[in-house]
């Protein structure tokens, strides 16, 4: 009381009254700040109690945050009396623990099979456990690593039932990609459909490096609501963002390449040309005489390749905003002189959140340019280049005496190195991208989301033959000049409402959209020749004097379509049990016929958590086990505009009324019946997870069939105006087995080594190829083509067969003079200059009916080894260059195996020819990429958060019996398996990169 009294006598005064509570103010407000900035440290670990290294910890609803080092620990000073931490880490159960004290040791459980993952699908996400359909996810930690070409490289070889290939060592070369077989008679139409953040686009929109997911949607049930360009599979591509609440960061992946040639093929040097001569061997054209010099064209023309790969990415985050920002630099070498890619590609991505997080805006921006040169018109490099040097005569020089190309009169035979450096030429493009959407929460389950996209492209093409070129020298062209531009305009809309909601054990989500989509190309070229000088190269068309000479060309074009489309789709779960999936799009294209423009795609697929029944409690072995079903319908969309148009052309001219008038000559029949292909496919899966998740995986049949597919069929005239129509004739049917595997074979504290297994099988049959309206004169068609001299067919397209067949002759023997001899298709056997085109038969098929690989990770403390092995099984390749050069009696220089013994019997004195003895097996498999990382303690670089060194290769081993450069050769189109004499040789590539945040 005395106490009390006191104080309150002390406060009568006034000042002393305001001391007093200032003083009490200031004592309070320590006290608190005290109590709420609180340093905590602590431990993250997995179950086993091994640290994990680089675990995000945040304090929650905040930008504070840090990251685990390398043991696993941690120290965070929080904000707030109340502050909750939250730990997460790729796969693994994120954590949301109150500060109660100074130390938090935390213990991650391991998301088992990812069940909670979130899977990117048509329009949307869905939980892994919930998905119906054949997907399969691909995270960035598994990407394969090293100087890749595009998206897809990212993913060989990682997902079963989809074949990556990549053929050609051209640096602006992307990859092939081919999802369960070829569905589609139409020329280039086994490409999956594209997305990149929800938008259509391709595998090159966005830098690899700057990808942090790829889904593969790939049966008809997942695919339906894209509708017309689900036939081949969906891709698509998440990049790497920023999240609310994100500690800002910079992260820098960079690393520098050298390329070579993988193989070469074994011509004749001088040397073993000398001795050809010497043992009384002669020969006419290339290899006519001994020049006295000796030179490796190859080497003339290839290098050693450097690139260098940088990019950065900028992220952050805080309560209502964050924002994501890249720039990637790509400087590719290729292996042949002037051969390159340069490319800039510049991405930001804005993310901003009002009204309580119910209004979501994102704007994003990509930005790319592309330069490379042109050694071909229009292209980076000409492959008829590569044929010269390998069968140029190695006795000859590069140049003459006084300096000079050294040039023969011998068809077809050209100075290689003159050709390249003779030839001056750029190709430069640039793309961007403008997305902009929005979406509004309106509480009760309901979402609102719209988003427009607007895209464009542009290139501009100049290509110079010079006067010492052989196009003049040879054949009095005066210098050649090309130029040409094409410019792409492209609108996108698609505006969804989302619905999503439970009732006790029941969830319900529903899904009703429209999408809308326009295109328009258009552009010009021009050419000319006969240039006063080679100064301005392609930069001044008009002072050539080819074009007064009737000698110059030029054209332009412009073309446009629309696609429309409302789809819906709705899925159920009952208990976690029982799910179901359905969809619908209706869309409709203008490139299609009046009666005919739209077309319906439904969807359907159901699943049953088995391992969730009641029965399945005491399984404790078993941590996942789903039974999965679907069925779909998706189109393809014309490969070509205005095909179910009547079309007219200029033809030659004719002198009427002493003027010359151009002729109107038909050039497209109407076709109003024109409509969609359309695939109907069935699949069954079964995911399985065992021994707390260390084992699991899927395994999928599928069958497919196309109707309707597309192809160009004869007509008579009349009635018909034009000799051909575009019809919807054809039937494709494909079926096969997919088996994915992953495995965690050992983990300790301080070494863990995880395995992925694929497998997929693909068989594919031309069912019907004619109807009763549009019929082939017989019930095949071929495709391919040899070349000169041999000017014949590589394959055959037929009813009840599969697509790929190679059809020629069968040699089973050769003469004692050297001629091949022919097994026919009775089994009689005749000299091959008595057989005819009659006596072709079906020799092989170039279509792998299998593929296969297994992919490994080893983690050792600091260190991280991956290495991916993979391969194809029973096909069979044309090996164009033993059909050409395996042959003494030609004008060129001749492989070294043309001087050996066919069947141990004779040398080979027979004319060009296509048999069955160069039709090869194509089995292999290869060391395709290992990566060896290390990554630095958090203490040895104070100012990055991670910094990891590593070293990897692509393309390292192939272990094949077949006798060329590389067996993944063109499976693209209706004759895949033509290994072509013009080619860009495949490359072997070894990078050295770094990766650091901070």
């Amino acid at each position: 009381m005395k106490l009390a009294s006191f104080l309150f006598k002390e406060c009568q005064g006034t000042n002393r009254f305001k001391k007093l509570v200032s003083f009490a103010m200031f004592g309070l407000f320590a006290v608190h700040a005290g109590f709420s900035q609180q340093r905590v440290s602590g431990t993250v670990t997995d179950e086993q109690g091994i640290p994990i290294a680089g675990a995000a910890v945040m304090q929650k609803n905040t930008s504070n945050g840090t990251a685990t080092d390398f043991d696993g620990n941690f120290e965070i000073t929080t904000t707030e009396s109340n502050a909750v931490l939250v730990f997460s880490y790729l796969g693994f159960v994120a954590q949301e623990i109150p500060v109660r004290g100074a130390t938090i040791n935390v213990m991650l459980k391991e998301d088992l099979q990812q069940l909670s993952e979130v899977v990117v699908i048509g329009y949307g996400t869905q939980k892994r456990a919930d998905v119906t359909s054949s997907v399969a996810t691909v995270k960035a930690e598994d990407f394969v690593q090293g100087n890749v070409r595009d998206a897809a490289q990212l993913i060989q070889g990682k997902v079963a039932g989809l074949s990556v290939s990549a053929p050609s060592g051209d640096p602006t070369e992307g990859t092939q990609i081919s999802l369960r077989g070829i569905s589609t008679l139409s020329s280039g139409g086994s490409n999956p459909l594209v997305l990149v953040d929800g938008v259509p686009g391709s595998l090159n929109t966005v830098a690899p490096e700057d990808i942090e997911s790829i889904d593969v949607l790939k049966d008809g049930s997942a695919t339906a609501i894209y509708g017309t360009r689900g036939t081949n599979g969906v891709i698509i591509i998440t990049t790497k963002k920023g999240t609310n609440d994100m500690k800002s960061t910079i992260e820098y992946n960079g690393y520098a390449s050298l390329a070579t040639i993988a193989d070469r093929m074994d011509f004749l040097n001088a040397s073993e040309l000398r001795e050809k001569f010497n043992e009384g061997y002669t020969f006419t054209g290339a290899n006519l005489q001994d020049f006295g010099d000796d030179t490796d064209w190859v080497d003339a023309i290839t290098r050693d390749a450097f690139s260098q790969v940088h990019n950065i990415i900028f992220r952050g985050g805080n309560s209502t905003s964050n924002m994501t920002a890249s720039i990637n630099y790509r400087d590719i070498e290729g292996i042949f002189l002037k051969s390159n890619n340069e490319k800039y590609t510049g991405r930001i991505n804005v993310n901003h959140a009002m009204f309580d997080n119910k209004l979501k805006t994102n704007v994003g921006v990509i930005l790319s340019e592309q330069v490379y040169n042109a050694l071909g018109d229009g292209d980076s490099f000409n492959p008829y280049i590569y044929r010269q040097a390998i069968i140029h005569n190695p006795t000859e020089p590069i140049r003459n005496e006084d300096g000079s190309w050294f040039e023969r009169a011998v068809y077809f035979y050209d100075n290689p190195v003159s050709y390249i450096e003779e030839t001056f030429g750029e190709n430069r493009y640039r793309t961007s991208r403008i997305d902009l959407s929005m979406s509004y929460d309106f509480g009760d389950h309901l979402t609102v989301k719209g988003l427009y996209t607007r895209k464009g492209e542009t290139n501009i093409r100049g290509f110079y033959q010079t006067k010492n070129h052989v196009s003049t020298t040879e054949n009095g062209q005066g210098g050649f000049a090309s130029r040409g531009t094409d410019n792409y305009v492209g609108n996108y809309g698609q505006f969804t409402v989302d619905y999503d909601n439970s009732f006790g054990a029941h969830k319900v989500t529903a899904l009703v959209g429209y999408n809308y989509e326009d295109n328009m190309n258009e552009g010009f070229w021009a050419t000319n020749r006969r240039f006063p000088t080679d100064g301005f190269t392609y930069n001044n068309l008009g002072s050539g004097q080819g074009l007064q000479l009737g000698e110059g060309g030029m054209g332009s074009y412009k073309n446009a379509d629309k696609l429309i489309a409302f789809f819906s789709r709705v899925t159920y779960n009952y208990d976690d049990r029982y799910l179901l999936m359905a969809s619908m799009r209706r869309e409709g294209s203008t490139r299609f016929g009046e009666d005919y423009k739209w077309g319906n795609f439904p969807g359907i697929s159901l699943g049953w958590r088995i391992d969730q029944e009641s029965f399945a409690d005491n399984w404790d072995w078993l941590s996942n086990l789903k039974l999965r079903t679907g069925f779909g319908v998706t189109g393809t969309n014309a490969g070509a505009r205005y095909q179910s148009l009547s079309g007219l052309t200029y033809g030659d001219y004719f002198l009427n009324n002493g003027e010359w008038v151009r002729q109107l000559v038909p050039s497209r029949n109407a076709n109003p019946n024109l409509r969609w292909e359309k695939k109907e496919e069935f699949n069954v899966g079964l995911d399985f997870g065992i021994l707390d998740g260390r084992i699991n995986g899927s395994v999928d049949y599928y069958n497919r069939t196309t109707k309707d597919a597309l192809f160009n069929y004869s007509v008579p005239t009349p009635p018909y105006f034009y000799g051909s129509i575009a019809a919807n004739v054809a039937q494709i049917k494909n079926s096969g087995l997919e088996f994915l595997v992953n495995v965690t074979p050992f983990q300790t504290e301080n070494f863990q080594w995880t395995a992925n297994l694929t497998y997929s099988t693909n068989s594919n049959e031309i069912v019907s190829l004619s109807n009763d309206e549009f019929q082939l004169t017989n019930d095949f068609f071929d495709q391919g083509y040899t070349g000169e001299p041999i000017q014949i067919a590589t394959h055959r397209v037929q009813e009840g067969q599969p697509i790929g067949n190679f059809f020629g002759l069968k040699s089973v023997d050769i003469t004692d003079d050297g001629i091949w001899i022919i097994e026919r298709p009775d089994g009689t056997r005749v000299p091959a200059t008595e057989a005819t085109n009659d006596d072709r038969q079906v020799l092989g098929n170039g279509l792998p009916k299998a593929y296969y690989s297994w992919n490994n990770t080893m983690k050792y403390k600091n260190w991280d080894l991956m290495f991916n092995l993979r391969g194809a099984l029973d096909y069979q390749i044309l090996n164009f260059s033993r059909m050409f050069y395996e042959n003494p009696t030609i004008g060129y220089n001749t492989l070294d195996s043309a001087y050996d013994l066919v069947y141990g019997k004779a040398v080979l004195q027979d004319v060009q020819r296509f048999v069955s003895h160069y039709v090869e097996d194509g089995d292999f498999l290869k060391i395709d990429n290992v990566t060896l990382g290390y990554t630095l303690p958090k203490d040895a670089v104070k100012f990055a958060q991670t910094f990891r060194i590593y070293a990897s290769g692509l393309n390292l081993a192939t272990f094949s019996k077949y006798k060329g450069i590389d067996p993944e050769v063109n499976r693209d189109g209706l004759a895949p398996g033509n290994d072509e004499r013009d080619k860009y040789p495949t490359i072997r590539t070894f990078t050295l990169g770094i990766n650091f945040t901070f």
